[in-house]
C-alpha cells in the first residue's frame, strides 16, 4: 500500500445520489463497502463528511440568517451524515468511532487527537463530525486540520469527477484533466481543489491531496495502492 493512514473527505452532496436532498441508502452502502474493503486490508482510515445534502451555512446567510448560526446548523448536518455512515459501516462488521468537535456525549466522543490516533492503530474507522467546531470554517478545512493532526499520509477527496480539470468537465467537453499538480500550480491556476484555508494547511504541512471519482467501484483501493487514479496535488 502506498498510503498506510489516510483521511477520506466526502461531500454531503455525494450522499444524495440522484435525489434532491437527504441520503440515498444505496450510495451510502456503496461508500461503506469501499471503506470496508480498504480497512480489511489493514489501511487506517479516518473520514470527514460534509453536510451540504441537508444544510449549508453559506446558503442560510444568503437568505438573511446570521452566518455563524447557519454554520452551526451545518455542523449538525455533518453529524447526521456521520452517524448514517457509522451505522452503514457497523452493519458490515467494521468497528468505528465517531468523534465530534462540539459536545454531543450521547452520540459521539469528543475529539481528542491522541484517542483518535489510538483508535486508528487498533483498526477502527474514525469519523470526524461537526467540522472544526467553529463557524466560518468549511469541512474541507476540517479534513485538512484533522489529517495533519493524526499524521495522515494523504487526504483523499472523493468527488463526482475523476480528478482536477482546467475547467468544469460537466459544463465543458474540452476540459483537460491533470494527472499531477504542484501546490503552486493549483493556486496560480485557481483550480479550487479546496478552499484557501484548507489548501494552505496542506501546502504548509506538505500533505498530498488526491482528488478522484468515488463513485467508480474500486477507485478508493486503487488510490491507496498508488495506482494512477485521479489527480495528485503535492
Amino acid at each position: 500500500m502506498k498510503y498506510k493512514r489516510v483521511l477520506l473527505k466526502l461531500s454531503g452532496e455525494a450522499l444524495m445520489g440522484e435525489q434532491q436532498f437527504g441520503i440515498d441508502q444505496n450510495v451510502l452502502d456503496r461508500y461503506a463497502g469501499e471503506i470496508e474493503a480498504c480497512a480489511l486490508r489493514g489501511v487506517q482510515i479516518a473520514v470527514v463528511v460534509g453536510g451540504g445534502n441537508i444544510f449549508r451555512g453559506v446558503q442560510a446567510e444568503s437568505g438573511g440568517m446570521e452566518r455563524a448560526q447557519g454554520d452551526y446548523m451545518g455542523m449538525l448536518a455533518t453529524m447526521i451524515n456521520s452517524m448514517a455512515l457509522q451505522a452503514a459501516l457497523e452493519k458490515k462488521g467494521i468497528n468505528t468511532r465517531l468523534q465530534s468537535a462540539i459536545k454531543m456525549e450521547q452520540i459521539a466522543e469528543p475529539f481528542i487527537r491522541r484517542r483518535a490516533v489510538r483508535h486508528l492503530e487498533k483498526g477502527r474507522v474514525v469519523i470526524f463530525g461537526a467540522g472544526t467546531g467553529n463557524p466560518y470554517f468549511t469541512t474541507d478545512t476540517a479534513a485538512s486540520l484533522r489529517a495533519v493532526e493524526i499524521h495522515a499520509d494523504a487526504i483523499l477527496k472523493g468527488t463526482r469527477v475523476d480528478g482536477i480539470y482546467n475547467k468544469d468537465p460537466e459544463k465543458h467537453t474540452d476540459a483537460v484533466r491533470y494527472e499531477r499538480l504542484q501546490y503552486s500550480e493549483a493556486l496560480i491556476g485557481n483550480l479550487q481543489v479546496m478552499d484557501m484555508t484548507a489548501f494552505a494547511l496542506c501546502q504548509e504541512n506538505r500533505l498530498p491531496i488526491v482528488v478522484f471519482d468515488i463513485n467508480r467501484p474500486g477507485n478508493l483501493m486503487k488510490v491507496i495502492e498508488g495506482q494512477e487514479v485521479g489527480t495528485l496535488v503535492s
